[in-house]
């Protein structure tokens, strides 16, 4: 008997926002109960929330204000509890931090028609954010983004992820959340470094998307390094929005192609992390990714020096350090050894986002290792001069 194969095809539309803030969980605050009603009006929704240690730390009176915010509208919300959990990427890196979340999911009776409310950086939204989407297949989902890189760039995406094998996001999913929400106020206690590093993802993309953006972040760099409010809000607007944009609008929001142009400078950053065993933040990597590959891209003749030159000189007004610490040949091959990691990630043929001008990007599908190499000699000349 030779039966047809049986054929389907369906979309599921998917719908989340992006809402701005300040003083959150204050009571006369309706915002987060006005998000809850949107989903479920008169009766109360199940609520667990996972909260970044540093966070906590500088925040001493969060928790409280957390149960006292349930409380006070526990027509709609039900505070079924906290938990405190260590922040960056160790987070990610150990699977200890998961299974914490997942079994106050399953010990605090969390379904699909609950919600878990990350707090915290970038790490521990990812991480949680893995959790929700694999328990139960998908319980709801809240961030609540505290630092700069996290309200601009890793929490607005669909992206969730933990790492493993010594490689970064090896685990993870697509499952966007059901709101994000950026408080403000979560960024007066940031240290230096985490304040400065969010930068690099608007570096990032206005090189690749938008030159007035990259006018307005030059125009700005001494006034963003320290730490005006109005131009970092706008920052971080500007970047939130471009990336959920190009995620909407650009035709591959779960990445099934090769190309990849929101991880412009990405392949060094993330083996520059691993090879610094976590040290270097996120963003200061991203920064130092970003400064290879423009500096590649002047070398192979797609940029002239003088735009090479104009971004280094904007990344290091804001006070991004770029140079690339590799000693000697091993570590420069280990650092190229992440070519190939990228590829792999990706899946597929080599895809390597660079520049032709300032918002104008170009993708390569090769990189040659030894004007990968020059290019790194060439970029600690540059810092070291």
């Amino acid at each position: 008997m030779h039966l047809k194969p049986i054929k389907q095809k369906f979309s599921v539309p998917y719908e989340y926002q992006l809402y701005f803030t300040e003083h959150l969980f204050d009571v006369n605050n309706q915002l987060f109960k006005d998000i809850l009603d949107d989903y479920k009006k008169d009766s109360p929704i199940k609520l667990l929330f996972v909260i970044d240690n540093g966070v906590n730390n500088h925040h001493p009176k969060l928790e409280a204000s957390i149960k006292n915010y349930c409380e006070v509208h526990k027509t709609n919300l039900e505070y079924t509890g906290s938990i405190i959990i260590e922040g960056g990427e160790c987070c990610k890196n150990s699977p200890n931090a998961v299974e914490t979340v997942l079994k106050e999911i399953n010990d605090k009776h969390i379904d699909r028609h609950s919600f878990v409310v990350g707090i915290g950086g970038g790490a521990i939204i990812d991480m949680v954010g893995y959790a929700a989407a694999i328990a139960h297949r998908g319980v709801k989902l809240i961030r609540i983004p505290t630092t700069v890189l996290s309200q601009n760039d890793s929490a607005v995406g669909v992206k969730n992820s933990v790492n493993i094998f010594e490689k970064k996001n090896f685990l993870g999913t697509f499952a966007p959340p059901y709101a994000i929400i950026n408080d403000i106020d979560f960024l007066h206690t940031l240290e230096q470094r985490d304040w400065i590093s969010g930068i690099a993802e608007a570096v990032k993309v206005a090189l690749i998307k938008d030159v007035s953006f990259f006018n307005y972040i030059e125009l700005h760099a001494e006034d963003l390094k320290n730490r005006k409010l109005e131009p970092m809000q706008y920052v971080i607007y500007k970047c939130a929005e471009m990336h959920m944009h190009h995620i909407a609008q650009g035709g591959d929001p779960f990445e099934s192609g090769s190309s990849r142009p929101l991880d412009f400078g990405h392949w060094a950053a993330h083996k520059l992390e691993q090879m610094s065993n976590y040290g270097l933040r996120h963003g200061e990597a991203v920064a130092k990714g970003i400064a290879l590959d423009v500096t590649y891209a002047h070398l192979i003749g797609l940029i002239p020096e003088q735009t090479l030159k104009r971004i280094v000189k904007v990344m290091q007004a804001i006070g991004f350090n770029l140079y690339i610490s590799v000693s000697n040949e091993k570590e420069m091959n280990l650092l190229l050894d992440g070519i190939q990691e990228f590829q792999e990630h990706l899946g597929g043929e080599l895809c390597i986002t660079l520049i032709t001008d300032i918002g104008e990007k170009h993708d390569v599908s090769s990189i040659e290792y030894e004007i990968m190499k020059e290019a790194i000699v060439t970029l600690n000349n540059t810092c070291q001069n």
